[in-house]
């Protein structure tokens, strides 16, 4: 078949079918490395089910938890979160190893969608993001942490994605500015505060009051207090008025993270090639 009737035959189908088959090319790519480098899935979904396990029986019997209750009822939904939000850690090691190492620039001068490295990632992200959320919702179910069932517990299933896809771009940018995996490693720096002055492993009305305005008024708090009361593990939550509409901020917060990083990501990604 000559190239004129390769291209003839490719013309039959439209823009919109060849980013959705380039994005899967991604989207395969990145699980088929997953599948080859095994340590790293263990150390994913790993940390993870230690931090729950640790926090969980080492230090909830000295955790209060506002109005009574068990902690891990707490604790949970909160572990939840903190696994989303640590995710883009992982985004942008991937991103940067693939800048680095000249995969992207491959990418780029292959004549496939210029969206489609971007979505791949996303969705090869969020794929692990479900495993990851179905063994820890495993691992606390095995814990004594009985969840509420039905629609609210499929709404805060998916509230906790959105945060995660509202962090992809987070992870895009930020491995796009880094110069190499090795300083990749350091954003941890930037995760366990915005992870832990937050009201996933204390309620910020037990905070000094000027750590609990900040607390509350965090992306992760919202979509802390909003997944607990959808489990039907709620708690009593604060005065202020971010933490009485916690469901509706949970919805809005990712909203203004990925208004605020995707633009961010896209033109660091256009700056490339310059």
């Amino acid at each position: 078949m000559s190239a004129l009737d390769l291209t003839t035959g490719q013309s039959g189908h439209g823009r919109a079918y060849w980013a959705l088959a380039d994005c899967w090319n991604i989207v395969r790519r990145g699980l088929t490395h997953y599948q080859r480098q095994p340590v790293n899935i263990a150390w994913m979904l790993g940390f993870p089910i230690l931090s729950v396990l640790l926090y969980g029986y080492v230090f909830g019997s000295a955790m209060k938890v506002p109005g009574g209750g068990d902690y891990k009822d707490f604790l949970m939904p909160g572990m939840f979160v903190m696994t989303m939000a640590f995710g883009f850690i992982n985004t942008a090691t991937v991103v940067v190893y693939d800048s680095t190492n000249g995969v992207i620039d491959r990418f780029r001068s292959m004549p496939m969608a210029p969206s489609a490295v971007v979505a791949g990632r996303g969705a090869t992200d969020l794929i692990m993001a479900c495993a990851e959320l179905t063994i820890l919702m495993l691992t606390a179910i095995a814990m004594g942490w009985r969840p509420d069932g039905g629609l609210d517990f499929l709404l805060a299933f998916g509230l906790l994605l959105w945060l995660r896809l509202s962090l992809i771009w987070l992870g895009v940018w930020l491995g796009l500015l880094v110069p190499n995996p090795e300083a990749a490693g350091g954003l941890f720096a930037v995760a366990f505060p915005l992870t832990m002055i937050s009201s996933i492993f204390v309620a910020p009305q037990l905070m000094p009051d000027w750590l609990g305005f900040v607390a509350a008024w965090n992306p992760i708090s919202s979509t802390a207090a909003a997944t607990r009361e959808l489990f039907g593990t709620p708690v009593g939550s604060g005065d202020s008025w971010v933490e009485q509409h916690a469901l509706l901020m949970s919805g809005l917060w990712p909203v203004i993270l990925t208004a605020i990083f995707l633009p961010l990501a896209v033109r660091r990604f256009q700056k490339l090639s310059r």
